[in-house]
């Protein structure tokens, strides 16, 4: 199990510097970013709860991108402070749009998928 969390906190660390480079290097498609953010916020659930359902790590990780893209239309003072900052920016983003919700959705899936595939977990709540 022990193993299993490293692979999780191992794949955490390269999505997390994919995703900055993604944002860094002209000529990436933004929208690559915020599939990589779903993958980074499913493997972190992973790593979080590993004793879980893949499916609940899925269906946790979808409800968090929605839930801070939706954050996006709140438009309060403190809220926009945060935003400002580089790692609030990061996390909370700056505004809504429709298209990060499908991008959400297709990076859950896709980390559901290599997780599914590649990660052998120990536990059998698969």
């Amino acid at each position: 199990m022990k193993s299993n969390r490293l692979n999780y906190f191992i794949l955490i660390l390269l999505v997390l510097i994919l995703g900055i480079l993604s944002r860094k290097i002209s000529g990436i498609p933004l929208f690559i970013g915020d599939v990589l953010y779903a993958v980074l916020i499913y493997f972190g659930f992973r790593f979080l709860i590993m004793d879980s359902k893949k499916s609940t790590s899925l269906l946790l990780s979808l409800l968090f991108c929605f839930g801070i893209e939706v954050l996006q239309l709140v438009q309060i003072d403190w809220l926009l402070a945060i935003r400002k900052t580089t790692l609030g920016h990061y996390i909370l983003g700056e505004g809504f749009l429709w298209l990060d919700l499908l991008c959400y959705v297709i990076g859950t899936l896709l980390a559901f998928l290599i997780d599914k595939r590649l990660i052998k977990t120990q536990s059998l709540n698969s």
